[in-house]
């Protein structure tokens, strides 16, 4: 168990042609944040029903417990700085990590 922990941060390179097929993440207890870094055209994120499109020196945050997927129809690699936080609705208390299953759950 770790105690105040539940970040993640990390560099998200995509090449040109790269779909990343639709998927969910394990848990709502966490948002996810996009930075913006390196964003050529044609590069779009889509969180449930809404497409939306990365802008340089612009954060897009979403929850990744609903259904998303990427798509990179541009020329150039496309970076973002990608951060991943606890809910701001969460209690303290509830904020923790099962190091034995390498997921976030909830107390």
């Amino acid at each position: 168990r770790a105690g105040g922990g539940g970040g993640e941060t990390l560099f998200s390179t995509l090449r040109p042609g790269t779909h990343l097929r639709p998927h969910c993440g394990s848990t709502n207890t966490r948002l996810t944040a996009h930075l913006g870094i390196v964003i050529p055209p044609g590069c779009s994120i889509r969180a449930g029903n809404e497409w939306r499109e990365w802008r340089e020196g612009e954060v897009l945050v979403f929850d990744d417990s609903w259904e998303h997927e990427v798509r990179h129809r541009g020329g150039e690699d496309r970076v973002v700085l990608l951060i991943n936080f606890w809910h701001p609705e969460l209690a303290e208390h509830e904020r923790r990590i099962e190091l034995d299953t390498w997921g976030y759950q909830p107390i």
